[in-house]
């Protein structure tokens, strides 16, 4: 890899692209061979960013997450392929798989019932009562926020702790991560401020965007499903970093993710391979319902869509056909990739318009392959 080309790819951003304060961590066969940090953790410039700067990830939380349930699944014998009323009998879909669950499929993406964010017995009371958005077996669409009171609900129901908790007994402690769902206040003062992304007459016009703010729409309700939380600003406020979110609440370095999907990938021996497995096996593929483009996911994991004759179609999470990880909304990124043993994690602070990976990390995930 050729670490001087990272560096100018990750520079560019700061000159063309608008950066503000970001990190970039990539780690092969068990160690890290590039750890870039650079900008501000705040416009007004109080606080230099730093390899140690801690920051809101959005939806690659999800990745941390569905790994602590996988662990724990195997924890108590069970395996993705079992029913989840084997766990929560209350759930509405009685034959559902926690590998369906995990791999977006069973249409629970949009709740009917108005719930809070905040208030999780409301959230789960809402998910027992809802109808599917679409049949289950004919399609599958992202869930942005319900899956992860979901996986909540399941590690409560395995271990009596939250998942956040979980999260750090299994896997961030013994790892030695600076990645948490749900922030110690003591961790609180290492926190840089999140700004929004400008929207601009194309990404209105947009598949997605279009369907994001069409009054109804079924995108529309699954990003707003449970109700809070919507702003920028919100995630910035430290009710949002103590939530403990499995979807979307995560906060980290750049380094924890990556040393994660190192493990996830296998380059530091740590999960058992039946898991490592299941992290990587795409389990659905096609037109997704809420993004609006062709996804491909395995329990937990996004994967880069394969066509017919077995090609990538994009390369978000490298350019073997094993690689997995998880985006995050505003253009954090993590992912692993078995082949070569790479992982990469990029966390920044000044957000772009898009739920995919964006020309940010991108041209940077080009740059680590030449």
């Amino acid at each position: 890899m050729d670490v001087a080309r990272l560096k100018s790819a990750f520079q560019n951003n700061f000159k063309t692209r608008a950066e503000l304060g970001a990190s970039v961590s990539v780690w092969k066969n068990g160690q890290e061979v590039a750890s870039l940090a650079a900008g501000w953790c705040e416009k007004e410039h109080e606080r230099e960013w730093t390899v140690d700067t801690l920051v809101p990830f959005y939806s690659v939380t999800k990745g941390l997450a569905a790994a602590t349930v996988l662990v724990l699944l195997e924890k108590h014998d069970l395996s993705p392929d079992d029913s989840i009323v084997s766990v929560w009998p209350e759930f509405p879909q009685k034959t559902a798989t926690f590998a369906e669950l995990m791999s977006h499929q069973l249409g629970l993406a949009a709740l009917d019932n108005v719930a809070d964010v905040f208030d999780h017995e409301a959230v789960v009371a809402a998910i027992e009562k809802q109808s599917p958005n679409w049949q289950p077996g004919n399609a599958h669409g992202y869930h942005p926020r319900t899956i992860g009171y979901i996986f909540e609900e399941i590690v409560r129901r395995l271990t009596g702790n939250t998942l956040g908790q979980s999260w750090r007994k299994e896997i961030g402690d013994p790892l030695g991560l600076e990645a948490w769902i749900g922030l110690p206040e003591e961790q609180f003062h290492r926190v840089a401020r999140l700004y929004p992304g400008k929207q601009n007459k194309n990404d209105l016009e947009s598949g997605f965007y279009s369907e994001l703010h069409r009054d109804g729409s079924l995108v529309r309700r699954s990003f707003f499903s449970p109700r809070g939380l919507h702003s920028v600003r919100e995630m910035s406020d430290p009710q949002a970093w103590q939530a403990g979110l499995p979807a979307m609440g995560g906060i980290g370095t750049a380094q924890a993710l990556a040393k994660f999907y190192q493990a996830a990938c296998g380059a530091i021996v740590f999960f058992s391979d039946g898991i490592r497995r299941r992290m990587e096996t795409a389990l659905v593929t096609g037109d997704d319902q809420i993004l609006q483009t062709r996804t491909s996911f395995s329990c937990g994991f996004q994967l880069d869509p394969l066509d017919q004759f077995g090609r990538k179609e994009r390369h978000h999470y490298g350019l073997s056909r094993r690689g997995f990880g998880h985006p995050g909304a505003g253009g954090s990124h993590a992912f692993g990739d078995p082949q070569s043993g790479i992982s990469f994690a990029y966390v920044m602070n000044q957000m772009e318009l898009s739920p995919l990976p964006g020309a940010k990390s991108l041209e940077m995930v080009k740059a680590m392959y030449l």
